[in-house]
């Protein structure tokens, strides 16, 4: 008995499950024939099981006989949201593309005109350990991460901050003019990653690629940084592909 009752409750869940599906992929609401059409239910079963997600506030009821989904939902949203920590969402990926390159990952946001790294897994070839690096910064036109920033600030901020900031140079191949920094990030734009090249630290490169949040703006930056001698750019569109898939982790749907 106690078996087929849990099996009875797993079978509304299933149900409950398909008719906010339904609804979810209406942007009118939707009547009660149609949701039974469309999850397969018969109607009294679709009635009883949406008259229990109105009580709930899961599911709104408007008149006549229209359904959409309700504000419980995205009262539930708002606490999903508030607790994700990118940096605990992004370290797996980091770690399996570590793993993978056998160099240094890097995560950063940006905060006003500079990088801020947030999480680094540093490698030395025989073992891999976390560093939590709060608060190393580094201007925005010498980091990859960077460069994605700037992009996504349009010329007109960007020639703002290259009037700000005058493109101070770190090393002799920091870019240091806007016309030279706007082709770069013309390549940024086409390849979807960014590079550094030996622009913030001589002998060290990078690679870096955005991350977005579930409204699709962009919250931080995955970067692979190595010796120049040994960073392929090959890597390229692996590392935007982690990117992505850590934006996919919190919450971003790319367009189709």
């Amino acid at each position: 008995m106690t078996q087929d009752k849990g099996r009875t409750s797993i079978q509304v869940i299933e149900r409950m499950m398909d008719l906010v599906e339904a609804l979810a992929a209406s942007a009118e609401p939707v009547n009660l024939k149609r949701l039974a059409t469309e999850t397969g239910l018969h109607m009294s079963t679709a009635h009883r099981i949406l008259a229990m997600m109105v009580e709930h506030r899961i599911v709104d009821r408007l008149e006549p006989g229209q359904y959409r989904l309700g504000i419980r939902l995205l009262e539930l949203g708002h606490i999903v949201k508030a607790r994700i920590d990118l940096r605990t969402e992004a370290l797996p990926f980091m770690r399996t593309l570590h793993h993978e390159l056998h160099e240094t990952v890097n995560l950063s946001v940006r905060a006003g005109d500079e990088m801020i790294y947030v999480e680094r897994t540093v490698s030395d070839r025989q073992a891999m350990r976390v560093a939590h690096l709060i608060g190393a910064r580094a201007p925005l036109h010498v980091t990859a991460v960077g460069k994605i920033f700037l992009l996504e600030d349009g010329p007109e901020q960007c020639k703002a901050y290259a009037l700000r900031t005058k493109l101070d140079g770190l090393t002799r191949n920091t870019i240091r003019d806007l016309g030279t920094l706007t082709k770069e990030l013309e390549k940024v734009r086409k390849a979807g990653f960014a590079f550094d090249n030996e622009e913030a630290e001589p002998g060290v490169s990078c690679i870096g690629a955005g991350i977005r949040d579930d409204e699709g703006r962009l919250v931080a930056g995955l970067s692979v940084s190595a010796p120049a001698n040994r960073l392929e750019k090959s890597w390229g569109p692996k590392i935007r592909d982690v990117a992505d898939q850590i934006s996919r982790a919190i919450g971003w749907t790319p367009a189709r």
